[in-house]
Parts: C-alpha cells; sequence; structure tokens
C-alpha cells in the first residue's frame, strides 16, 4: 500500500514509519520538525521507499500519488511544547486534521486520527473507559491540547457522517520508549535522564498520582490493527497499558534499574494535572484483539538503553 503519515520524525510516528517500510508498504512522511527531529529518521531515511516531506499540515496537502491510508499523528502532545503556543497547538488540531480529511476524502482513503487520553481531563471516573465523555477545564492551560483533540475528533465524526470518510479513532494513553525526547518534560525521560546522571528526581505533589505507561512498539501494533480492522470500526477507541503506577513507585522502579544515588525532591501539582490515569482496553480487546504484551520493566531496560547511548 501507500501510505501517508503525519509525525513520521516524532516520537510515535518515526516508530510507526519504520514498521511500515519493514512490511513492505511505500510510505509518504510529512513532517515540520516543531517536535520532530531528523535523527529519528537515520533507520530508514534511504529506504527507498520512503518519501520526506518537510511541510506544516496547516499549509494545504498535496499528494500527486493514489493513497490507500492516512495516520495523522502531527500535533505537538507534551505540556512544555503544547502550552508554548496554545494558538498553534489549537490551530495543528483543528485546520490540521481538515486538511488530513480533506485529503483523505479527495483521495479515497482510510485515515486514523490518534486522539488522546487528555480528551478525559482531570477523569471523575475510573478506569476511563470511550463511553466517559470526560471532565476537562476548557479554558485552562491545557485546554489547547484537550479541546483541540476533542474538536478534531468531533470533526474527523463529521466528515464520517457528512462525506462518508473512512475514520479510525484512537485515544493514546502515556506511550514511552526509545526516540523520546529528553527535553520534552515528560515523566519517562525526566525520571530516567535525572537517574543517569544521580541527579534529584523531581515528583509534583506527592508523586501519588497515577499514569499508565505503554511501551512503543504496542502502540504501533494497535495502531496499525486499527486502520486495518475488518469490521470498519471507527472508534474512539482507548489504547494504552492498564498498568497503573504511582509516580513515586515509577521513581523508585527507575532508581533501582539504573543503580541510581538520586533521591526523591517534591515540587507543586502543575494545574489540572490529572490525579488518576488508566485505560479501560476491554474495547480494544473486543474489536482488535489488542492489548500490551510488554510490561514495564521490561519497556523501561530498553528506555534506559537508549538514553545511555546517547
Amino acid at each position: 500500500m501507500t501510505i501517508l503519515v503525519t509525525g513520521c520524525a516524532g516520537f510515535i510516528g518515526s516508530h510507526l514509519t519504520e514498521k511500515l517500510l519493514n512490511e513492505g508498504h511505500r510510505v509518504l512522511g510529512i513532517d515540520n520538525f516543531q517536535t520532530g527531529a531528523m535523527k529519528n529518521m537515520l533507520s530508514f531515511i534511504d529506504n527507498e521507499n520512503f518519501v520526506f516531506v518537510k511541510q506544516d499540515i496547516e499549509e494545504p496537502i498535496k499528494v500527486g500519488d493514489a493513497l490507500d491510508q492516512i495516520y495523522h499523528l502531527a500535533c505537538p502532545a507534551a505540556p512544555v511544547h503544547y502550552q508554548k503556543n496554545p494558538i498553534k497547538t489549537l490551530s495543528t488540531a483543528f485546520i490540521g486534521t481538515k486538511n488530513l480529511l480533506d485529503l483523505a476524502m479527495r483521495k479515497n482513503a482510510t485515515i486514523l486520527y490518534t486522539s488522546t487520553s487528555e480528551i478525559y481531563g482531570d477523569p471523575l471516573e475510573h478506569p476511563q473507559n470511550e463511553k466517559y465523555w470526560g471532565n476537562v477545564n476548557p479554558i485552562g492551560e491545557r485546554s489547547c491540547y484537550d479541546e483541540g483533540k476533542r474538536a478534531a475528533e468531533a470533526l474527523s465524526f463529521a466528515y464520517h457522517r457528512q462525506e462518508n470518510v473512512a475514520i479510525r479513532v484512537v485515544r493514546i494513553f502515556n506511550t514511552y520508549g526509545p526516540r523520546m525526547a529528553k527535553n520534552d518534560g515528560r515523566v519517562v525521560p525526566n525520571f530516567v535522564l535525572q537517574s543517569l546522571a544521580n541527579e534529584p528526581i523531581t515528583i509534583y505533589g506527592t508523586g501519588d498520582q497515577t499514569r499508565s505507561f505503554c511501551y512503543v512498539d504496542d502502540m504501533v501494533s494497535g495502531l496499525i490493527t486499527m486502520i486495518n480492522n475488518d469490521a470498519k470500526f471507527t472508534g474512539p477507541v482507548n489504547l494504552g497499558n492498564p498498568a497503573e503506577i504511582t509516580m513515586r513507585s515509577l521513581a523508585e522502579t527507575i532508581i533501582r534499574l539504573t543503580n541510581s544515588k538520586s533521591e526523591l525532591t517534591c515540587k507543586p501539582l502543575p494545574s489540572d494535572d490529572p490525579h488518576r490515569r488508566k485505560p479501560d482496553i476491554s474495547l480494544a480487546q473486543e474489536k482488535l484483539t489488542w492489548q500490551p504484551s510488554i510490561d514495564l520493566e521490561a519497556g523501561l531496560q530498553k528506555t534506559i538503553e537508549y538514553f545511555k547511548s546517547k
């Protein structure tokens, strides 16, 4: 197949692109390097089946070739990035997604939109399933991302209902692994880098807030399974690992795995930071026969080795 991947130089996008190329597909990659990096594409940039275009998805997307599928991953996902330019984040989410949906309609291609667990906000239900509408502050510091993703989901379903565009919508929960940016402020690279340097590990609040971490290979498998599902299941569907862990326990685990001398230090909790986050993946198990297979410690070891090598 000929497949377009937006955000192909990003963390998840680069792993997805590499996997698709290894499966023998022709991949067109788009990225503007707002948060992605050329180094993430080094393993496949010279592949004869890969074509890269540096472009912002807010600009009209012109593809002369026939397209079978579109994976739309382009959007800053870490708070440090999406809060830096909230207007850009919102316009990327809505205008960029509209451009991709228009392209999918013109090419009669199936489009997978990567939404986020952030659409649930600071959830009042636990764990979160797809029927839960969320608890989001619509004007808070995180709203540019949360509401941008919610609007893009609504836009995707509007194109599906009105224009019969074949859509797939996934809600990605915390994902980690090699190629995460060391400066994006997310918890796994922060903890790993601080541990490797024997520096104090920063936790926010009391450290009893929880997250559920999915290794990137499992996430890529879920995305590919979702876009190819024979039932034409549109979603939205949660993809993530339901194994829940507190931030304090995560820090202690990484200290142990790195044989670090780091100690914990506490800072105030950021505004609107979700206290608990855990996906209910029963719908993914039912519709896609998908569930993660890599446990946290095994994935953390791979991630630690990556950062050591850098």
